[in-house]
């Protein structure tokens, strides 16, 4: 079993950063692959980055690559995601997942977390 809390999202200016941080229960953290979803108001939720085991490997949706960037510390059961020069389609509530797979698709994995707000304005 592995719980996950998000934490970092806020409102920010169009141009801003923000880091998401995503903590995780247990001890087989580093056996998991990690992606950030995301959902915005009146939307599916859509996958933003994913990043394998061992951190060696990351992938990113088209429409962030250049500006997030997604990063993990084994050590502290930590996955981050850096959002640099935010736009206001990039705000929704930004969920964390873990899974065995490592992949973009929803069904790969197998626990979420509560997910954390991302505002930013125009």
């Amino acid at each position: 079993q592995v719980q996950l809390v998000e934490s970092g999202g806020g409102l920010v200016q169009t141009g801003g950063s923000l880091r998401l941080s995503c903590a995780a229960s247990g001890r087989t953290f580093s056996t998991y692959g990690m992606g950030w979803f995301r959902q915005a108001p009146g939307k599916e939720r859509e996958f933003v980055a994913v990043i394998s085991s061992s951190g060696h490997y990351t992938t990113y949706t088209d429409s962030v690559k250049g500006r997030f960037t997604i990063s993990r510390d084994n050590a502290k059961n930590t996955v981050y995601l850096q959002m640099n020069s935010l736009k206001p389609e990039d705000t929704a509530v930004y969920y964390c997942a873990a899974g065995l797979a490592y992949g973009s698709l929803q069904k790969l994995y197998d626990y979420w977390g509560q997910g954390t707000q991302v505002t930013v304005s125009s």
